[in-house]
C-alpha cells in the first residue's frame, strides 16, 4: 500500500468483452453492475441481458489483477406485469456478495425492477456415463457410469418479489447478516433472508396526493459495522442517516446531510445536477462519500452540515448543460467507491475517463480506459485547462466502478466492457 499522501502509479491490466463499436454493441451486452466480494477473490459484473459473470482472481500471483473467468448464468429474464401491462427488464440493476467467511460456497442476491433473488454457486458433481453402444446392435447394452465430473452449478435459493411498486434502485446486506434491505423511489422495506413471502417497510415517503411528490430515494446503504444504521439519498441532494431502534417507520427520523446552495449559482438544472447518483460508506462506517452529477462529496458522519471535502469532477461540462439536458446524458448515473484503507476515491466521467482522488494531498489521477492504449493514459489534473467539453464522446461513459477491498484494484463497467486496472 501506498503512503498517504503517496500518488499511486496506475497500469493497465485486463479488459474483458467484445472488441465492437459504441455503435455496434447490443444493449443486452451493456454491463449495469459490478461488485467485487469481501475477500477480493471474485468479481461478479451484471448486464442488461439478466446475466451474471463471475471472475476469479488467480491465486499465487500477487502482481498484476489476475482475473480468468469463472462461471456464468442466466439471473433473470424478461417478465410481464399483466396488472399494470407493463414489461418488467431483466436488466441486473445491482450485485451483492454474501461474506465468504459465513459461507464455503458462493452466495450473492441480485435484482432487477422488481425481483431479488438469492443465487448460490457452486460444485456439483455429476456421473460420466459411456453411451457406447455400438459394440453389439443386436444386443441390450446398459450405459455404464465410468467417472465423476465436477461442473459449476448455480441455483436459485430464494426469491423476494411483490414488495416493490417502484424500480428497485439499492439492495444491501446487514452486518448482522441475517437481513437486508432494499430501495425503490419512494419506500425502503426490510427482509430477512430466511423468509421470502414478507418484508417489513421501514420508510415510505409516497405523499397521499402523488402531485405533491417532490422528491424520490436514488440510493439506500446499510452501515457497515452497525446493523441498526441506515442511509439514504435522494433526488434533492440530500443524504439521511436513520437508526431503526428510534423508530419503526423512520420517514421523518435521522440525521440530515446537506450542502446549501449558493443561490447566485441556482439555475433550471439545479435540482437536476444536484440529485445523488450513489453513495458508499468507508470500511470503518466513519466517513460517507457521495456522487452528484458534476461532483464528489466526502461526508464524516459527525458532522452533517457541510461536507469535509467537494471534488468537481467534471465542472467543464456546466456551459454545456442545456446540450446533455437535450440528450439525457444529465441524467446519467455515476458511481463512486473508496478504497478499503479509505484513502483514495475513484469514479468515473464521460470519454471512458475514470478519476482516482488522493484524500491526503487533493490530488487527481484522471485516465482514460481504452481497449486499444495498454498502459495507463493519463490526463493533466486540471482538466478545464485542456479538456474541450465539445470533443468529448458522450456514448463513452465509466458509470460503474468498484474497489478492490484489500489491494489496489480497481474494476471499470463501460459499455460492454469490464476494465480492470492496478496500482503498485
Amino acid at each position: 500500500m501506498a503512503e498517504s499522501g503517496e500518488e499511486l502509479e496506475w497500469k493497465f491490466g485486463q479488459v474483458f468483452g467484445d472488441k465492437a463499436t459504441v455503435e455496434d454493441v447490443a444493449d443486452v451486452d451493456i454491463v449495469s453492475a459490478i461488485e467485487f466480494d469481501d475477500s477480493g477473490d471474485f468479481l461478479a459484473a451484471g448486464d442488461r441481458g439478466g446475466r451474471i459473470v463471475i471472475f476469479e482472481r488467480e491465486t499465487g500471483k500477487d502482481k498484476g489483477t489476475n482475473f480468468k473467468f469463472h462461471f456464468e448464468f442466466q439471473s433473470h429474464e424478461p417478465e410481464f406485469d399483466y396488472l399494470k401491462s407493463l414489461e418488467i427488464e431483466e436488466k441486473i440493476n445491482k450485485i451483492k456478495w454474501f461474506p465468504r467467511s459465513r459461507h464455503n460456497s458462493l452466495l450473492l442476491l441480485t435484482t432487477n425492477d422488481k425481483t431479488i433473488k438469492l443465487w448460490k454457486v457452486h460444485e456439483k458433481q455429476i456421473n460420466v456415463v459411456d453411451r457406447d453402444l455400438s459394440d453389439d446392435e443386436d444386443c441390450l447394452v446398459v450405459p455404464k457410469i465410468i467417472g465423476r465430473q465436477k461442473l459449476m452449478t448455480s441455483t436459485a435459493r430464494k426469491t423476494f418479489s411483490n414488495a416493490h411498486a417502484y424500480h428497485i434502485n439499492s439492495i444491501s446486506l446487514n452486518s448482522d447478516g441475517e437481513n437486508y434491505l432494499s430501495a425503490d423511489d419512494l419506500r425502503i422495506n426490510l427482509w430477512n433472508l430466511g423468509v421470502s413471502s414478507q418484508s417489513f417497510n421501514i420508510l415510505d415517503i409516497k405523499p397521499a396526493n402523488m402531485e405533491e411528490l417532490t422528491e424520490v430515494i436514488t440510493c439506500a446503504e446499510f452501515h457497515p459495522q452497525q446493523c441498526n444504521l441506515f442511509m439514504y439519498s435522494s433526488s434533492k441532494g440530500t443524504i439521511k442517516l436513520s437508526d431503526m431502534r428510534e423508530n419503526a417507520l423512520c420517514d421523518n427520523s435521522g440525521v440530515g446531510f446537506e450542502e446549501e446552495e449558493d443561490p447566485s449559482s441556482k439555475s433550471f438544472f439545479s435540482e437536476i445536477i444536484s440529485s445523488v447518483s450513489d453513495i458508499k460508506f468507508s470500511a470503518d462506517g466513519q466517513y460517507i462519500i457521495s456522487r452528484d452529477y458534476l461532483s464528489l462529496k466526502v461526508w464524516d458522519i459527525k458532522m452533517s452540515n457541510k461536507p469535509v471535502k467537494k471534488i468537481d469532477i467534471h465542472d467543464y461540462l456546466r456551459p454545456k448543460l442545456c446540450d446533455l439536458y437535450e440528450n439525457d446524458c444529465i441524467f446519467d448515473k455515476f458511481e463512486c467507491h473508496m478504497s478499503g484503507d479509505g484513502k483514495h476515491l475513484v469514479t468515473g466521467s464521460y470519454h471512458n475517463y475514470f478519476n482516482v482522488y488522493n484524500r491526503a494531498s487533493g490530488d487527481c489521477t484522471c485516465i482514460e480506459a481504452s481497449k486499444t492504449v495498454r498502459t495507463a493514459k493519463k490526463v493533466p489534473n486540471k482538466e478545464s485547462e485542456w479538456i474541450n467539453p465539445d470533443l468529448l464522446d458522450y456514448n463513452l461513459k465509466c458509470l460503474h466502478v468498484a474497489w478492490h477491498p484489500k489491494l489496489n484494484i480497481i474494476a471499470l463497467g463501460a459499455s460492454n466492457n469490464l476494465y480492470l486496472y492496478h496500482a503498485e
